[in-house]
């Protein structure tokens, strides 16, 4: 039976993922060359367009590039353990860990430059005297 072949704005569609970045990732190889038709257009199959979502599901997790490879690689491996791809998850946890706390910090700091601010007619501005100011070494 000869798999359903969808054109690149069709893959686009079903996987959610624009078609901008599918040839983006057949650039970077984590999907596939494209089959092609006489004409040079680009086919799709299933298989393409699942591997397209999950490219997608992981991105909207946040996963970098490099980890969705990774991820790639695991889901593809049927022999692979499931403590690989929990470590890889664990370590993207305390990834966005480090990043909240990070936000949470800036947050913090912009909040309190905000409450010093008059919000008036006055030229003084704490904010901007904190942005210009020399926080370094």
């Amino acid at each position: 039976m000869m798999d359903t072949q969808w054109n690149i704005g069709e893959a686009a569609k079903a996987s959610g993922v624009t078609a901008k970045m599918i040839r983006h990732y057949e650039a970077i190889g984590l999907l596939p060359p494209a089959r092609r038709t006489d004409a040079g257009y680009r086919l799709y199959g299933g298989q393409d367009v699942r591997v397209l979502q999950f490219i997608h599901r992981s991105r909207l997790l946040g996963f970098s590039l490099d980890q969705v490879r990774d991820l790639l690689a695991l889901w593809q491996d049927k022999d692979r353990a499931s403590a690989d791809v929990r470590r890889l998850a664990r370590a993207h946890i305390d990834e966005l860990d480090r990043k909240i706390a990070e936000l949470e910090s800036m947050k913090r700091t912009l909040g309190a430059l905000a409450d010093s601010c008059h919000g008036d007619q006055r030229s003084d501005c704490p904010i901007l005297d904190d942005l210009a100011a020399q926080h370094c070494c």
